[in-house]
């Protein structure tokens, strides 16, 4: 006879009965706390959706994307910040500063491209134009095929923020830390009174002193738009990737309860084609994201004010096919990545439009996108 048989004759009736009830609560208590930690999964998925729900979500027709190239493993989102003075996001309003997010999905290595405002590219119609003309003419879409059709990229997602959404994320994270110059420190006073005002907040002038300096919302967007230094406008995207890249990074160590001021005050300034579901997937993976490359785009240009049938001054890029395929090489890792006809028609329309080859530009002023 077994041991436990023994027991079990050896126990009285009210002994067996008490086991069982112990057995009964255990049983219990732990269907008691799956419920509790189903029911904790389930409201912050609603907390979650709520807040999603202050977005201007809008879906994009994909057939005017002109998506040009499959990059394979990594998910590429244009980052429009618009120069919005009424709080337009959808169009009729020009893109002051224009990303390209792209992320490695199967290293979460995050890599920013910023194109020059002022690059002649090809628009939707054949004509040529800024790079930011074509949010103005039709929005997200235009503005992403544009970007899709010069650069033979796959983008089919777009994030527009306007300067009073970036000035509350600063203010809500305490402000950010920028290593500047004097000359920097006091356009950065200029351009932050012009925010100040913009968005409706106060400003207190920053010394004027080499060196690193907590700027506030109103500052360290101020400090982003600053153009009239030397670098001019390629200098000014890259303040922008640094602003960026320090606000994104202070936010990865922000508590709880500054992340969702943050979300209440921001969300509903911004416009996106994002699903919920693609927003959830990125908020679950956000800590393990890293910004590991900024850059300029395109690396080689010159500027010129002697565009065929165009006035004003142009950003233009010095051997186009060379430049599109220096980022492909540089963001995606594809070593033997050739040139669309497409892309190739561009580069033959731009030496005629400008007459800039990489012969004639060696006696321009020209400048490196930076690259790290």
């Amino acid at each position: 006879m077994s041991k436990k048989r023994s027991m079990n004759k050896k126990m009285s009736p009210k002994e067996k009965q008490r086991i069982r009830r112990k057995k009964r609560r255990r049983k219990r208590l732990i269907i008691l706390i799956v419920e509790l930690i189903i029911l904790a999964a389930l409201c912050a998925v609603a907390y979650g959706m709520l807040k999603l729900d202050m977005l201007d979500i809008k879906m994009l027709d994909q057939e005017k994307l002109e998506v040009y190239r499959d990059t394979g493993p990594y998910t590429n989102i244009a980052l429009f910040g618009l120069d919005s003075r009424e709080g337009e996001l959808e169009g009729g309003v020009q893109s002051d500063c224009i990303m390209i997010v792209s992320i490695n999905n199967e290293t979460d290595d995050v890599r920013l491209v910023s194109v020059y405002r002022d690059t002649l590219l090809q628009l939707s119609d054949g004509a040529y134009g800024k790079a930011n003309s074509a949010y103005n003419i039709g929005g997200p879409e235009e503005a992403i095929s544009l970007l899709n059709r010069n650069f033979d990229l796959d983008i089919r997602n777009y994030v527009s923020v306007n300067f009073s959404a970036l000035v509350d994320v600063i203010d809500a994270l305490g402000g950010i830390e920028v290593d500047m110059t004097a000359e920097e420190a006091v356009y950065c006073n200029g351009y932050a009174f012009e925010t100040a005002q913009v968005v409706g907040k106060d400003m207190q002038p920053i010394e004027i002193y080499p060196g690193v300096h907590l700027l506030d919302g109103v500052h360290a967007v101020g400090y982003a738009r600053i153009r009239y230094t030397e670098g001019m406008d390629f200098k000014r995207t890259e303040r922008q990737r640094e602003v960026f890249q320090l606000t994104a990074d202070k936010a990865k160590k922000a508590n709880i309860f500054t992340l969702n001021q943050i979300v209440n005050e921001v969300f509903p300034q911004i416009s996106t084609s994002l699903s919920v579901s693609d927003m959830l997937g990125f908020a679950a993976n956000i800590l393990n994201y890293n910004i590991v490359g900024t850059t300029g785009f395109p690396y080689a240009v010159t500027t010129s004010e002697d565009i065929r049938n165009h006035e004003g001054s142009f950003v233009v890029p010095i051997d186009f096919n060379s430049n599109v395929t220096q980022l492909h090489q540089e963001i995606f890792s594809e070593d033997y990545y050739e040139p669309s006809s497409k892309v190739k028609q561009i580069h033959d329309d731009i030496i005629y439009l400008s007459g800039v080859t990489e012969g004639t530009a060696a006696m321009q002023t020209t400048f490196e996108g930076d690259t790290q």
